[in-house]
């Protein structure tokens, strides 16, 4: 693992093209969400693009809303995007020979002060919530929802 990264990553039995429509859908992103904080859509496009902004309405004790930016993107294989604090959340899609596809969500802080989100414990906390957004995502993917007593 790259150092200031946090990456994760589960096997989806999807082609990559769907599981791709969701992560680059943003009303879909408090479906599987694992930290809690995602809450909803406020402003942007039903489907995400290259240079595309997207506000989410977010909650960590107290609501507030932010403002992404696409900032890698590459249709059914890879989306990358930012906010101010320049972290970037990049997934990753990688078709496997019997049909499923890799997916891997990466938190990657190395782009601005990463001491700060080491002391903040940003990354151990980002980490588990990855190991829970996953799990969501392969279930909403596969079943239809990422809710587990489904």
């Amino acid at each position: 693992m790259a150092h200031h990264q946090v990456s994760r990553s589960i096997v989806i039995e999807a082609p990559a093209e769907q599981i791709f429509d969701v992560l680059a859908t943003p009303g879909r992103h408090p479906l599987f969400d694992g930290s809690g904080s995602v809450r909803g859509v406020v402003a942007g496009p039903e489907r995400l693009s290259l240079g595309a902004t997207f506000g989410m309405n977010m909650r960590v004790g107290l609501p507030y809303r932010m403002t992404n930016r696409v900032v890698e993107f590459e249709e059914g294989r890879l989306i990358t995007w930012r906010h101010l604090g320049a972290h970037r959340w990049r997934w990753e899609l990688e078709p496997q020979p019997d049909g499923g596809t890799l997916v891997t969500e990466t938190f990657d802080y190395s782009y601005a002060g990463t001491l700060l989100y080491q002391l903040a414990g940003a990354p151990a906390r980002n980490a588990r919530a990855i190991e829970q957004t996953l799990p969501r995502l392969k279930r909403l993917v596969e079943e239809g929802s990422a809710d587990p007593e489904r």
